[in-house]
């Protein structure tokens, strides 16, 4: 069926149902960010493969609502298939819901509504029922993942699953909850060590738990375990159900239970099968926050992660400064080539996001993900922009540099020098316990803003440890997200100028939380770098840095080289240095 043909086919169903609007969601029955196979309804129904958006659709319309990181590519993608493109004016946010008539029957699949959606429906007497008009007639949909999932051995997770278990069950002891459902693949992944291939570049497994007093359930595929790891999830008081019937456990919650649930990583069908007389708490998965801040084991870990991390990155630029002018290569095979890189580093379990590798004016796209239809080769002149990153078994790394491939012009050097100022200013900034994302935010952007420029997107992300490479409950960016920065967590420090049909700049490193001081003015926190990769010297302009900016980058590449030094041979070692100093 063409996209238009399968637009029919869901109106001609919602005559049938008496529906005025239907929507369909970017999510799965986790509300996963990124999806098996199974679940990319968005992707089948009218072509568009952005991670964030909704489609609604009427008899006389139908639009997909997404976010400035999709627009170019949506505008792209919808051509030909009957939706046109709504910008939403802040990402995130349901704004379609302004736009549905009020006396429109709505519906859509509950198994992709959130919790907090629904209830936000209701707040805005959005009249709503579950249907699902897509599985009817998705031919040939692919089936859901069934591949052999396993357990991560303590010396990488730090902690066994007996003690996270104690964990959660004291931080719901507190909240006054007995009983508890997780449905976040990541959060399920951290509790019970576990690890799969069941989403792309994700390592997660398709499941749910319910947390009791004395219990724990682990409602996965059995088949996707071996014998030994059965008994180790056994030994530690877990009881292995059948993937599907977290609906009937669910159900027969007894009226004696206080069930703690995460509105927003809780799907509505879930939600509606809790008994009636079972009261329900409502707040942020303890196990976000527990995972968020990484333990002493993941913190060392993630240090020779990003070593080898870096040594794969310096190959990789090293090969194609060299070979740019000597043989053909393109986004796509530069991409190829530093995820082989990747993949010679000792504990390497794949990459963690398909790479976002633009060359030039592609590089203004922030999610621009090169296609055999928009590949390009990359020439001695210009910039070029790769945010990439690995799953190691050690840690989850996402790194974003622009690699110069030949002159500049001053347009292009004061924006690279603004973008890596950014960086600089955010991962030296020393803040106050208690200090939030969204304030650190300003200090990130403000070489930008006394220049005028300014990002739509946000700044830095929680990431997992060899886990999703998104993950909360943190984040750097303007939404007034209450969630103080803590020693321990991961964050990226991401900001960028994008100027399209000309080019677009992006530098990132992901640096860990940790304690600075405490004086009679209270106590103070500040961030190490993680990241250990080069940054390319030859797009900055001196002078529009300070000595202490210098000073900063001096000191990254003193530190890159000692921790490659074992790693890299006299050659490699040697074109690093060369390319690594900064004259001033």
């Amino acid at each position: 069926m063409t996209y238009l043909e399968k637009l029919t086919a869901i109106r001609e169903q919602m005559k049938q149902s008496g529906v005025d609007a239907y929507l369909i969601h970017s999510a799965d029955p986790h509300l996963s960010e990124y999806l098996p196979a199974h679940y990319k309804c968005l992707e089948y129904a009218c072509g568009f493969t952005g991670s964030a958006g909704t489609l609604v659709i009427t008899q006389d319309f139908a639009g997909l609502w997404t976010d400035s990181r999709y627009f170019t590519q949506a505008e792209s993608q919808l051509q030909g298939t009957g939706y046109e493109l709504v910008k939403l004016r802040i990402p995130h946010t349901p704004e379609y819901i302004q736009w549905l008539n009020p006396e429109y029957k709505v519906a859509c699949n509950y198994s992709l509504l959130s919790v907090n959606l629904c209830l936000l429906f209701k707040a805005n007497q959005v009249n709503s029922i579950h249907a699902d008009f897509l599985d009817p007639i998705w031919k040939n949909r692919p089936a859901l993942p069934n591949a052999a999932a396993f357990l991560l051995e303590e010396k990488y997770s730090g902690k066994s699953t007996e003690t996270k278990l104690k964990e959660v069950r004291a931080s719901l002891e507190k909240s006054g909850a007995t009983a508890h459902i997780i449905s976040s693949l990541d959060d399920l992944a951290w509790l019970f060590n576990i690890r799969g291939t069941d989403v792309k570049c994700n390592p997660v497994v398709l499941g749910f738990a319910m947390i009791l007093r004395e219990k724990a359930y682990l409602f996965i595929d059995g088949n996707k375990l071996d014998i030994p790891s059965k008994e180790s999830l056994t030994a530690a008081g877990i009881e292995i159900c059948p993937y599907p019937s977290i609906d009937s456990y669910v159900s027969a919650l007894a009226a004696t239970e206080t069930l703690f649930i995460d509105p927003k990583r809780t799907c509505t069908r879930l939600y509606q099968l809790i008994p009636p007389a079972v009261p329900v708490i409502m707040g942020i998965n303890p196990t976000t926050h527990l995972k968020s801040v990484k333990n002493s084991t993941e913190i060392a870990n993630f240090k020779q992660a990003m070593v080898r991390d870096g040594v794969a990155m310096t190959r990789f630029v090293k090969w194609l400064k060299e070979n740019i002018d000597k043989e053909v290569i393109t986004e796509l095979s530069a991409s190829a080539k530093l995820a082989g890189f990747r993949a010679e580093q000792e504990d390497f379990a794949g990459v963690s996001f398909d790479s976002i590798a633009g060359y030039k004016e592609h590089a203004a796209l922030p999610h621009y993900t090169p296609g055999t239809d928009t590949d390009v080769v990359l020439k001695a002149e210009g910039m070029f922009l790769v945010d990439s990153g690995g799953q190691y078994f050690l840690g989850t790394t996402d790194i974003t540099r622009m690699i110069v491939l030949g002159p500049l012009n001053e347009e292009e050097k004061t924006d690279y020098t603004l973008v890596l100022k950014g960086v600089i200013e955010g991962s030296s900034a020393h803040f106050p316990v208690g200090t939030c994302g969204y304030q650190l935010d300003s200090i990130i952007r403000k070489p930008l803003w006394d220049h005028g420029r300014n990002y739509g997107h946000g700044t830095g992300h929680g990431v997992g440890y060899f886990l999703n490479v998104h993950e909360g409950p943190q984040s750097i960016s303007p939404d007034n997200l209450p969630i103080a920065l803590q020693p321990g967590m991961v964050t990226s420090i991401e900001p960028g100028i994008y100027r399209p049909g000309k080019h677009g700049v992006r530098i990132e490193n992901l640096v860990l939380t940790v304690t600075a001081e405490s004086n009679p003015f209270g106590d103070f926190l500040t961030s190490e770098t993680l990241t250990l990769a080069l940054i390319d010297t030859a797009g900055i302009e001196l002078s529009l840095l300070e000595p202490r900016h210098i000073s900063w980058i001096n000191s990254y590449h003193q530190q890159l080289i000692l921790e490659f030094k074992p790693y890299l041979s006299e050659e490699e070692l040697s074109w690093l240095m060369e390319n690594t100093t900064l004259n001033t």
